[in-house]
């Protein structure tokens, strides 16, 4: 669709415009520096001796500029012509103008430089196109052949040649024209049919890169200013013409030189290990078995120290049993095997995250600390280089084709302007000359190059009227002075175009400073709309806003939209925007400026900031805005309030703003409550509230609240510098604010820091430069760590994918690519590479065919081969530590032994998913020792409760059995996390996730051990909410988290509902005592959830379809089969009697081929479906006969069985080896071991031993200001009079209040004899305790169970407590 706007061609209304213009055009006179050279001389002369009729001419160094004709020289000068005023021309050149009206506007030049239409007509009736190039990619092609053709040529003579060559830029530029015709009858007849339906022509321009603050000064000249020759010296720029830039190069240079590449402490090269403070809980009597190996020795040193052992004196007890030299610790360091990873000499072992994890031995490298540093550290060399951003940035190569074409352009522009000057003709020549410089310098044609044009093109046909030779008002004098108005706005445009775009060249002499013009106190922001240049339409309108400047803030942003109407509808449709920050470097913005506009959707208005289009880089619109010259500068405000005479505000008031804190994020919080909140301001401090909130609260961000605002901010004395964190959110872009909070951050160590780098990366998209205290943070923490400087480098390749911000991140991560140095940012390259093969083959096997894939990937890990047989090593992105030297042909396992909980169902039949005992059978058959169970079954145990807790807080959904997995050592973990924040699928409107988190009944089985401890469900709920309050206590830093990535494109965070989610989930209003209560509920929701296993069911069926039925059985199955027969065979087995828990089991000691020994517990009866089982499998064999009852006398029969069975099993092992080892008899005497000792029973206790049978209840009562609150925890060992499980309640009375007004009642828990409630009871109006008694009693609905009396005067409170259960009440 194309757009267009609709203009009156009233000839008076034109005659009006043009006289705006010429009056606008009278002020903008440019002031002229002196001498001009190009830096790039030898690449245009090579480049210009190619072109025709100008071989002599161009053998000179120095270009001619005319001025006025004075005696026989050929050099004028203007200032001793008769001059004419400029507005005679103006005035006709309307009318010329006028009557060249057309009916659909073109593009970016105007009438003047245009062929003239009946010209152009002719050309194209006679079907050739008039012009020397037929369209924009030919002249494209044209240009860049002609400037490219010598570089080899012009490369190899630079050396010997003087780079700066002076060239007067009197009366030459040149501009490659893109398009040098813009109307319709120009094209060829298809594209102009094609056009006949658009008014914007789409055109792909060349891309210019580059950024500065753009300052031009079009509007400062004196309108009496006389007309002079002037030449211009151009510049080479390597860090960039625009000096917010140069500021940023030059500051990450000052960073740079603070760490020297001699200091060993700042540049070890060396990866150290990560650390976190010491884990007192995790490791409060552990010991480690570590491995030592020495340098150069084959000795091999093995240690048990304790974990909060210090390296330093691990390596001086190292150093002492080694060696009898004298060696000193700080010379050497430990390194871990496989890694090139080193531990830190100061730090505990159990604080290095490598001991955290769940290693049988660790080994270590014990080698000497030698002065050299590292292969990853900087260089001497690295001192001493340059900071040059397009060096390093990905896309500057555009900068020197921007030159070239330049310089081209303004050689061909020079001679034609000779000859026009000789021969008065040819100005035709002229004028595509100065389209080309136009179009190099980003197809931009200001009012002032228009109107000499125009007076150009006037003069030319005035030219055969009566002029006297010698007169003032002779051709070639106006030639001459409309000729330097050419040079002068050509010269304009370039310094314009230098100053608002990046470029690596610019003006030697800069213009005079604009005069700054008293604004007055209540001045409104105002500026000119000039054109948006490449539109069919230019226009001109002044735009003023109600505000007064005084009134924003230093962080406003100016938007700025461009519309389209479409013809047919009348409909105003965004055609393209940009956005700026009004006060650059704390100082409003002077003059005439060019700004790129993005073709992109509606700009995301929530994130409007400086970075989120970089205005500097040229793009096929550019805007051009010419502000007032008035300069406001930024000053703080002292306005110290004395505080201190504050009344005291009410009790009620701080428990409202407490309550008001629960809320953690200023985005949570209503606008009533915002204004509550600001309006006790003064009264909030770290105790009662956090400073995100508060001034977050404020009403807005005029000079006097941000002067509130930050007397707030000097005053807080923060609690900890991760409550920094939230300041850092888009929420606050106040540079005060935001420097506050990365000094906080700044007292992090690097180890610390390094967990929230992702977090950061995306807070650098609200900084107002990328001179600010974050980035700045960012560079001397990657300059003090290798982890820090490799994982920064990936997340800002990462964040180059965006759509917005990318020109930031592109220089920021070329900041730290020369903080780096050069090995390190050799090393990144090889990982880069890598990335990118294995991307490659990845796409390559996955567009494959399924037969095809094998013989793909074999192909293609050639590639991978060729890689690492080039560059030796190769350090992985995700852990720096590790260095590979190539990759396995075979499949790597990342998690070995894993499973997944599909596949575990699949094995177990058709309904495996709705079998209870699936999990524990599973652990049973591949744990058939004692300790491998015990161990198994308590990593299960607390694997699964943490997962419950963060799946449950994060809503992690599309959870089935084939994202869940399993390994034999018993930890559950959960894979695939592609929707989380409670975004389920749907199927058929019906959420697939139905659960709070997954734990199911098969889980709780083999948790209980199929009921046989349901006190392990009791420890397990009580592990599950003690970790949910340790998440909770943390509400604040994880929502903070979260908030800071709302803008990191992941479509499951990205707006207020996603932090309401999680902060629903955190519920950190609540006490402990209420989040207990809420996630036992929703333990319990999970596990009485059938849709979970009906999910798993379906998902299953659906997986055994797919499976080809040749492929059904899975491979693991005979290799366990094989693995059983060769290394789990059973020497022998003997009953040692009855089981102590009941009499009709035998317990049976297993002696293994290895003589370790384990126990089972069996019936009579299950002997028996033994033997029938290996009768059917075994037919062809002689089984021993089987003892059966009736082989039993009458007296002494269990001795006899005992006999007979012991004799049963031994003629079973010892015979048949096929039969010994088969999988029916290996899994009934491996299965299920029970304990080593005779006495328990019980396999496993995980948490208090109960040996009494007492019936208990516990409970935990609190009581504040006057509410008294019981939680019902747990019950234990409670039975009905027959002995059976009760579905047992709790009543509560409060006495000596009436039962019927004080009672409470909890929920039941059905047929169970140790119940889990962690159910609330409350009591209001409670003013005191003593006096008070609490009944409690246990019912199985009208049945009594139990019952006790508690004066709540002597209770602890807030203390979990086991109170003792009587058979009666009193």
């Amino acid at each position: 669709m194309a757009y267009y706007w609709k203009t009156d061609l009233n000839t008076s209304e034109s005659h009006q415009e043009q006289h705006e213009h010429q009056e606008f055009h009278s002020v903008n006179q440019f002031l002229v520096p002196s001498q001009v050279s190009l830096g790039f001389d030898q690449l245009v002369s090579e480049i210009s001796n190619k072109i025709p009729l100008c071989q002599t001419e161009m053998e000179k160094n120095t270009v001619f500029v005319p001025s006025a004709p004075s005696g026989n020289s050929r050099k004028y000068s203007l200032d001793e012509t008769h001059q004419i005023p400029s507005n005679e021309f103006t005035s006709k050149s309307s009318e010329l103008s006028c009557h060249q009206v057309r009916k659909i506007p073109v593009i970016g030049f105007r009438s003047s430089v245009l062929p003239k239409p009946e010209n152009m007509n002719k050309g194209t009736s006679s079907g050739d196109p008039i012009g020397k190039y037929h369209g924009a990619d030919d002249y494209r092609f044209n240009i860049l052949a002609s400037s490219s053709t010598s570089l080899d040529k012009i490369n190899s003579q630079r050396e010997l040649e003087n780079e700066n060559h002076n060239y007067h830029i009197g009366f030459e530029s040149s501009i490659p024209s893109m398009y040098p015709s813009f109307s319709t009858d120009f094209m060829p007849k298809e594209d102009h049919k094609r056009c006949r339906n658009m008014d914007i022509v789409e055109r792909s321009l060349m891309p210019f890169e580059g950024s500065s603050l753009p300052r031009t000064w079009e509007n400062t000249w004196p309108k009496n200013r006389k007309l002079t020759g002037y030449s211009l010296q151009l510049v080479e720029v390597p860090q960039g013409s625009n000096k917010t830039l140069a500021s940023f190069c030059d500051k990450v240079k000052k960073i740079r030189e603070t760490y020297h590449a001699a200091d060993i402490n700042s540049n070890s090269g060396k990866i150290w290990s990560t650390t976190t403070a010491f884990p007192y809980q995790l490791f409060s009597n552990t010991k480690f078995n570590i491995s030592i190996c020495i340098d150069n020795s084959m000795q091999v040193l093995h240690f048990m120290p304790y974990a909060n052992y210090l390296v330093k004196d691990l390596i001086a007890e190292i150093l002492h049993f080694c060696t009898n030299d004298q060696l000193f610790p700080k010379d050497h360091l430990l390194s871990i095997c496989g890694y090139e990873e080193f531990l830190q000499n100061d730090y505990s072992l159990g604080s290095h995250r490598v001991f955290q994890k769940d290693k049988s031995v660790i080994q270590l490298n014990l080698q000497k600390n030698g002065e050299v540093p590292g292969k990853l550290s900087r260089k001497h060399e690295d001192d001493h280089s340059q900071f040059y951003l397009n060096q390093l940035l990905e896309f500057m190569h555009i900068w020197k084709v921007s030159r070239q074409c330049l310089s081209t352009v303004i050689k061909k522009y020079d001679f034609h302007l000779k000859c026009l000057l000789k021969t008065q003709q040819n100005v035709d020549d002229i004028i595509e000359e100065v389209k080309n410089i136009c179009s190099v310098l980003g197809c931009v044609e200001t009012k002032q190059i228009t109107d000499a044009v125009n007076e150009l093109n006037l003069i030319l046909q005035r030219e055969t009227e009566n002029f006297h030779e010698n007169s003032e008002t002779s051709a070639k004098g106006l030639i001459e002075k409309v000729a330097s108005e050419l040079s002068r706005s050509i010269y304009q445009l370039i310094n314009a175009y230098c100053y608002s775009f990046y470029a690596d060249f610019q003006p030697l002499k800069v213009p005079d400073e604009i005069p700054y013009v008293n604004p007055g106190l209540h001045s409104h922001l105002s500026f000119t709309v000039y054109a948006v240049h490449n539109i069919p339409e230019i226009w001109v309108h002044r735009i003023n806003f109600p505000l007064e400047i005084k009134s924003l803030p230093r962080e406003s942003m100016l938007t700025i939209r461009l519309f389209g109407i479409v013809c047919a509808t009348s409909n105003a449709s965004l055609l393209a925007w940009t956005c700026l920050p009004l006060f650059p470097k704390d100082k409003s913005i002077l003059g005439s400026m060019l700004f790129s506009m993005t073709l992109e959707n509606e700009p995301p208005t929530e994130m409007i900031a400086p970075g989120l289009w970089d205005i500097s880089l040229p793009s096929p619109l550019i805007l051009q805005i010419d502000f007032p010259a008035t300069e406001w500068e930024y000053m703080k405000l002292d306005s110290e309030e004395n505080r201190n005479d504050l009344e005291e505000p009410p009790k009620e008031c701080l428990k409202h703003i407490a309550r008001l804190s629960q809320k953690q994020s200023p985005l949570l919080l209503s606008e009533e409550k915002r204004r509550y909140l600001w309006f006790y301001r003064f009264y909030c401090n770290n105790e009662n509230c956090s400073l995100p909130l508060v001034l977050g609260s404020a009403p807005g961000w005029d000079e006097r609240t941000v002067s509130e605002m930050h007397t707030i901010l000097r005053r807080w004395k923060f609690s900890c510098p991760l409550e920094a964190l939230g300041l850092l959110t888009a929420s606050f872009p106040d540079q005060e604010i935001r420097k506050v909070a990365v000094q906080q951050l700044d007292n992090l160590l690097n180890d610390e820091l390094l967990e929230y780098l992702p977090q950061l990366v995306q807070a650098v998209k609200f900084e107002w430069n990328l001179e600010s205290p974050l980035v700045q943070l960012l560079l001397h923490r990657s300059l003090q760590s290798i982890q820090i400087a490799h994982r920064l480098y990936w997340l800002l390749k990462d964040a180059q994918n965006e759509t917005y911000f990318k020109s930031w991140y592109q220089k920021l991560l070329a900041a730290l690519q020369f903080c780096s140095g050069k090995a390190l940012s050799d090393e990144l390259s090889k990982e880069k590479k890598l990335i990118k093969i294995l991307g490659d083959i990845g796409e390559k096997v996955k567009s494959a065919s399924d037969p095809q894939r094998q013989e793909v990937l074999k192909k293609e890990i050639g590639r991978l081969e060729e890689f690492f047989q080039c560059i030796k090593t190769c350090h992985l992105p995700l852990n720096p530590a590790v260095c590979v030297k190539g990759v396995d042909r075979d499949l790597v396992q990342m998690v070995p032994d894993a499973i997944t909980l599909a596949k575990i169902h699949r094995h177990s039949g058709l309904i495996g998913p709705l079998k209870e005992n699936t999990i524990k059978k599973w652990f049973s058959q591949h744990n058939h020792l004692k300790e491998d169970y015990e161990k198994a079954l308590r990593n299960f145990f607390y694997s699964c409760a943490g997962w419950c807790v963060v799946t449950f807080i994060l809503g992690v959904c599309d959870r089935h059995n084939d994202n869940i997995m399993l390994t034999k050592s018993g930890h559950m973990f959960h894979i695939d996390f592609g929707k989380f924040l409670g975004h389920a699928q749907t199927f058929g409107g019906i959420k697939r996730d139905r659960a709070p988190f997954i734990f199911t009944s098969e889980m709780e089985y083999f948790i209980t051990e199929g009921g046989k401890n349901p006190q392990h469900f009791q420890d397990f709920v009580e592990l599950c909410c003690q970790a949910y309050n340790i998440v909770r206590r943390h509400s604040q830093l994880l929502l903070n988290l979260l908030e800071m990535m709302l803008h990191a494109g992941l479509p499951e965070l990205s707006g207020i509902q996603d932090l309401k989610y999680v902060y629903n989930n955190l519920r950190p209003q609540d006490t402990e005592l209420e989040a207990t209560s809420h996630f036992t509920k929703k333990i319990k929701e999970s596990l009485e959830c059938f849709p979970v296993k009906l999910n798993n069911l379906i998902h299953t069926l659906a997986q055994m379809t797919a499976i080809n039925p040749a492929k059904s059985t899975s491979p693991t199955l005979p290799q366990e089969s094989c693995m059983l027969n060769v290394t789990r065979s059973i020497q022998r087995a003997t009953i040692l009697g009855f089981s102590k828990k009941t009499s009709n089991l035998y317990l049976i000691r297993v002696t293994h081929s290895n003589n370790e020994t384990s126990l089972t517990e069996k019936s009579f009866d299950q002997f028996s479906k033994l033997h029938s089982q290996l009768q059917k499998h075994f037919a062809s064999l002689t089984l021993p006969e089987f003892p059966h009852w009736w082989h039993l006398p009458f007296t002494n029969s269990d001795h006899k069985r005992f006999r007979d069975l012991n004799h049963y099993m031994e003629q079973i092992l010892n015979g048949s080896y096929e039969v010994a080892n088969s999988d029916c008899v290996l899994s009934f005497f491996l299965s299920e071991p029970v304990q080593q000792t005779i006495e328990e029973s019980s396999l496993v206790d995980l948490g208090e031993k109960f040996p009494d049978k007492t019936p208990k209840v516990q409970l935990v009562i609190s009581h504040e200001d006057t509410k008294l609150t019981i939680l019902v925890k747990h019950m234990k060992n409670i039975h009905l009079p027959d002995g059976s499980a009760p579905s047992a309640h709790v009543e509560f009375y409060l006495l000596p209040y009436p039962s019927e007004v004080r009672r409470r009642k909890t929920k039941s828990v059905p047929k169970c004899t140790d119940p889990t409630y962690n159910e609330i009871v409350v009591y209001n109006e409670v003013t005191e305790l003593r006096g008070h008694v609490l009944m409690l009693i246990v019912k199985s609905k009208t049945v009594f169970v139990g019952a006790i009396n508690i004066q709540l005067y002597s209770v602890p409170l807030n203390e979990e407590k086991w109170y003792p259960l009587g058979n009666c009440i009193i």
